[in-house]
């Protein structure tokens, strides 16, 4: 199987590498500590330069088609906390669980100084959930650009190559050698697993989703057909990974079966094709959307000023009431689904064109 290359560039010289490194401790007060940055710049280029992208591994162990292949004991745990959440969602006595996720970029501990109107209509719905007694968890995606250390790293379309070369959960991350680490997917996945209902508020950027929202869902590309067991491609082959495809891959959807809502809101365009585009890609991941009422696109302040915007919400009682009509609805979703009344379409025979 040809596998293409020639694209990715040289690596960073010694020189190269050491202002990168040093880029982040600009600020004087670390001038105290020079010899000791250069002492952790050296070892940092050693991993670099050896390529040491996960230094602590372990046996796959049972249940992996190579058991002895060593993986990343950061990548087992997080593949051992979905399967548990899985369990644990799966159990007809377990809690019912709403992830509820705010997809605004800013919130007041951000440049802006304020709150999002986003986080706003989602602490409607919360408490229709909590009266529902439907537990809450509650994804703020603007801790991206708050929180200290706080990451998504981006997709690196694993699944363009071959479909198995993409694993459930994500295993391209953490690598150390390019200080990729502390990515915050890993987390989410779980909390994506261990829900029963997701739940989306945003707003438009650029008749598009905020850049934390669509960090997120790109890399829940592999739970849309991931491979649950790397060690059937080596690691990361892609030789093996397009082999393995070809011989015959069965998709699998490891979040179908989840009831979701949207909220979309703007003040000028793009709420309607946000919309689309949000119901259409977790359609295509097997979630079970819960009505018309609750995939929601509004406008707050139709070309009225950014300034007054809240104000503008603040007055806005039928916005109010339909966003929460979304949790209701999703709350009816979810019952019906653990109840046995809803379940997932599925067709008659093998889908015609699989992925």
């Amino acid at each position: 199987m040809d596998v293409r290359t020639g694209q990715a560039p040289a690596m960073l010289t010694r020189e190269a590498f050491g202002e990168r490194f040093r880029a982040p401790y600009a600020d004087p007060m670390f001038d105290a500590v020079s010899d000791a940055l250069a002492q952790i710049e050296e070892v940092a280029w050693q991993a670099y330069a050896r390529g040491r992208k996960s230094p602590l591994t372990q046996r796959a162990g049972a249940g992996f088609a190579d058991p002895d292949f060593e993986l990343s004991s950061e990548w087992l745990a997080t593949r051992q906390r979905l399967l548990q959440a899985q369990a644990a969602w799966a159990r007809p006595d377990s809690p019912a669980r709403v992830l509820l996720i705010c997809g605004a970029s800013r919130n007041d501990g951000t440049c802006p100084g304020e709150m999002s109107k986003s986080f706003r209509l989602l602490r409607l719905m919360r408490e229709v959930f909590e009266h529902a007694e439907i537990q809450t968890d509650v994804l703020d995606l603007s801790l991206l650009a708050s929180e200290y250390g706080r990451r998504i790293h981006p997709c690196k379309g694993c699944v363009s190559t071959a479909m198995p070369l993409c694993n459930w959960p994500c295993s391209c991350y953490p690598n150390y050698a390019l200080n990729q680490a502390n990515d915050w997917m890993a987390e989410i996945y779980e909390r994506w697993t261990a829900a029963h209902a997701i739940v989306i508020v945003t707003p438009v950027y650029w008749y598009q989703s905020p850049s934390p929202l669509k960090l997120m869902i790109d890399r829940l590309v592999c739970a849309d057909g991931g491979n649950p067991d790397p060690t059937r491609t080596a690691g990361k082959d892609p030789a093996q990974a397009k082999a393995l495809e070809l011989a015959g891959w069965d998709y699998p959807k490891h979040l179908a079966g989840r009831v979701y809502g949207l909220v979309v809101h703007g003040d000028v365009a793009g709420v309607e094709s946000s919309r689309r585009e949000l119901s259409d890609w977790l359609d295509w991941m097997g979630l079970i959307d819960a009505g018309a009422q609750a995939r929601l696109d509004r406008f707050i302040g139709y070309y009225e000023s950014y300034a007054r915007s809240h104000e503008v919400l603040d007055r806005d009682a039928a916005i109010q009431e339909e966003v929460r009509n979304v949790a209701r609805a999703v709350v009816q979703a979810v019952r019906g689904m653990r109840g046995g009344k809803l379940q997932v379409p599925r067709p008659g025979s093998p889908p015609p064109r699989p992925k």
